[in-house]
């Protein structure tokens, strides 16, 4: 760093560079993200600045409504200009392109070349394997192809929304398409997924800036989601949980437990059994910007068994059925003492104060009282 500048992190054409405190604070941000501690902020800073160059990365769309793009694109904290700028170098992406047809695919070809096995596969949209891959064909290859091809030559791989990470929508029954997340196509690579309907933009910015700025990936679960985001069901940290807990549900959209913010799990709520971060990370830089937030059940969307798959107001089973995840009682129930047993205490314990009240009397009295077992009498 030099001159209160992030030294070789230079923005955009005729720019000097990036602000110190700035940069600091975005990969400040960045930690907060992936659930480090501020502290780790100026060492994440030195990091990124060690690597010098800016990781190139390449964003490929296949069978999907784009939404995760327009969902990154509403993000502040870094927004979308700092990551592209500042951290990476967005070297392919169809929506953000001004560039189209042979100057696009030409541009795909020298990231790949002069990066290979150092860049960022982006993968947004599932993938049709049905008829040969048809169903979705870019610059007359199918996406099969495509992602075979881009992937195979990446450093890391990034599966970002619920269509990348296992099929979403476009896999729903009866999937005409045969359409597949990229876990399935690309089997025995590590591809970290990043699932929701959309996808939360600060789980693909942490997960991003962790591996441009350390090197590494963040801990994955066994569907290789990162644990940050996906370690804890919705049910576990929902601020409408103390009525779960209190046995307090909405019976029906617009009745009175509806207005006063009551649990919403007998509407079809699915937080006990999806495993996202949405209560704690909302969307669009909006507090409450998340379905529970305005008012409508968990739809699942992170989760393969749920969305697009469950009907949408049917229950589903807690996850664990035990304190903290389920709501006690109304009669907590107590051990069990035989008759037998309590006629005997009673029997020791009449004894016993009787012995005492004996010996009070004596004391009393002014009359020695008994020694005990073993004592030696005097004389």
């Amino acid at each position: 760093m030099e001159n209160g500048t992030v030294s070789g992190w230079d923005g955009p054409a005729g720019s000097s560079g990036v602000d110190r405190r700035d940069f600091v604070r975005m990969c400040t941000l960045a930690a907060a993200s992936v659930g480090i501690g501020a502290s780790m902020a100026e060492r994440m800073a030195e990091a990124a600045v060690a690597r010098k160059l800016k990781p190139s990365v390449i964003w490929l769309h296949f069978q999907e409504c784009t939404g995760c793009t327009e969902s990154l694109l509403r993000t502040s904290h870094p927004a979308l200009a700092e990551l592209i700028l500042d951290l990476v170098s967005l070297d392919y992406h169809e929506t953000l392109f001004a560039a189209a047809g042979h100057q696009a695919e030409d541009a795909l070809k020298k990231a790949m070349k002069e990066n290979e096995g150092k860049y960022v596969c982006v993968i947004e949209g599932a993938i049709p394997e049905k008829d040969g891959g048809i169903y979705c064909k870019i610059g007359d290859r199918t996406a099969v192809d495509i992602v075979n091809d881009v992937a195979g030559k990446a450093g890391a791989i990034i599966a970002i929304g619920s269509c990348a990470s296992w099929g979403g929508i476009p896999s729903a029954d009866p999937n005409p398409t045969g359409a597949a997340g990229a876990p399935m196509v690309l089997k025995g690579k590590t591809v970290v997924t990043i699932p929701g309907c959309p996808a939360n933009p600060y789980n693909f910015l942490g997960t991003v800036l962790q591996y441009v700025t350390f090197g590494t990936l963040p801990d994955l679960d066994d569907k290789a989601r990162p644990r940050f985001a996906y370690g804890r069901t919705i049910h576990e940290h929902c601020p409408r949980r103390a009525h779960f807990d209190a046995g307090r549900f909405v019976q029906k959209f617009g009745d009175e437990a509806h207005r006063l913010g009551y649990c919403l799990y007998k509407t079809g709520c699915k937080g006990p059994a999806t495993h996202a971060n949405c209560s704690v990370q909302h969307f669009g830089e909006v507090q409450d910007a998340w379905p529970i937030g305005i008012g409508h059940p968990c739809f699942g969307c992170t989760e393969k068994t749920l969305a697009f798959r469950a009907p949408l107001h049917s229950t589903v089973d807690i996850e664990r059925p035990t304190p903290p995840d389920f709501y006690p009682p109304i009669k907590a129930e107590h051990g069990f003492v035989s008759p037998v047993a309590t006629g005997v205490a009673g029997v020791i314990a009449g004894a016993l104060l009787g012995a005492g009240f004996m010996a009070s009397k004596k004391l009393g009295a002014g009359e020695p009282a008994e020694p005990g077992p073993g004592a030696k009498k005097e004389g």
